[in-house]
């Protein structure tokens, strides 16, 4: 019996092995269909890996990325685009993506937990301190538990309590891009350009610490990475009323060529979709100066305030 169970043991750990670097073969796909379609299959797996190998680092860290990337693409961004024709239901698709977020959160924290036993007691607890014991390798976990947990917190704005938990998840970010801000061509600093302009006391002006992270992540990516654009454009283009640098942003996103690196094919291919819905929302998102002298010559438009 002893032998069956180490068998069975040494075989689900070679499968979570291999479901664990796995992720390059979704990555360089060029359907997001097709992954929308085989994605919630691959991960009730390596949930059901995780039940009989809990403390499987690789899955652990795989489940974590795995929700948080569904989650965005095919949850979120749905939900985004279907808003303006279906509240109830966009309101109903966020609400999904938020319980993936979490999900992936707890998935994040049990990876940590498994090399450093005690460790979200103690990140609760002084998170800056906590933060402290992790080490550079531990970075790739730091990132996909931190950026599941942004990405609930920012679809919860009627939860205190979990809004609550902000500096927990800053503390986690802050940590990994003090390790290694190379991480995966600059993708901390992409994170933190549509951050900071939620951080609550930052040093200096939100907007110059944006476009830092812009640059760097730019820089890192050898301008190959469609995110970093949109992320600009989204958040600090609209926050200045920018409109001629957000549609030149969004355009930039779209030249990008999704083959130029097959590895993050995927990703790219989705932030495209979202430069695309960003900028058939332009008119809605920036009020230029054209479009308010259209609307105090056409009688039927309200006028704005």
């Amino acid at each position: 019996m002893t032998g069956c169970k180490t068998v069975k043991r040494a075989a689900i750990n070679g499968l979570g092995d291999a479901l664990a670097s796995g992720g390059t073969t979704f990555a360089a796909d060029d359907d997001p269909e097709i992954i929308r379609a085989a994605a919630p299959f691959s991960l009730k797996l390596m949930e059901s890996l995780l039940a009989e190998s809990p403390r499987h680092r690789g899955l652990l860290l795989a489940t974590a990325s795995g929700f948080t990337q569904y989650g965005f693409a095919f949850v979120q961004q749905e939900a985004d685009e279907l808003e303006e024709k279906d509240l109830a239901a966009a309101t109903a698709l966020r609400d999904r993506a938020r319980r993936l977020y979490l999900r992936a959160r707890s998935y994040g924290l049990r990876a940590l937990e498994a090399t450093h036993p005690g460790f979200e007691k103690q990140l609760r607890a002084d998170p800056r301190v906590a933060v402290r014991v992790l080490q550079a390798k531990e970075v790739p976990v730091l990132y996909w538990t931190a950026a599941a947990w942004g990405a609930a917190i920012a679809l919860s704005k009627q939860d205190p309590a979990l809004i609550a938990e902000q500096p927990l998840m800053e503390a986690l970010m802050d940590r990994a891009l003090a390790l290694d801000e190379h991480f995966d061509r600059g993708a901390i600093h992409a994170f933190f350009i549509s951050y900071e302009q939620a951080r609550q006391g930052g040093e200096g002006d939100a907007v110059t610490r944006s476009r830092r992270h812009f640059e760097r992540a730019m820089t890192l990516s050898g301008g190959q990475q469609a995110g970093p654009l949109v992320a600009l454009a989204e958040t600090v283009s609209v926050t200045e009323q920018n409109a001629a640098e957000f549609r030149s942003l969004l355009e930039r996103a779209l030249k990008i060529d999704p083959d130029a690196q097959p590895e993050t094919r995927l990703v790219n291919l989705v932030m495209q979709r979202r430069a695309r819905w960003l900028l058939g929302r332009q008119g809605e998102l920036i009020l230029t100066s054209d479009s308010a002298t259209a609307d105090s010559n056409n009688p039927t438009t309200p006028q704005k305030p």
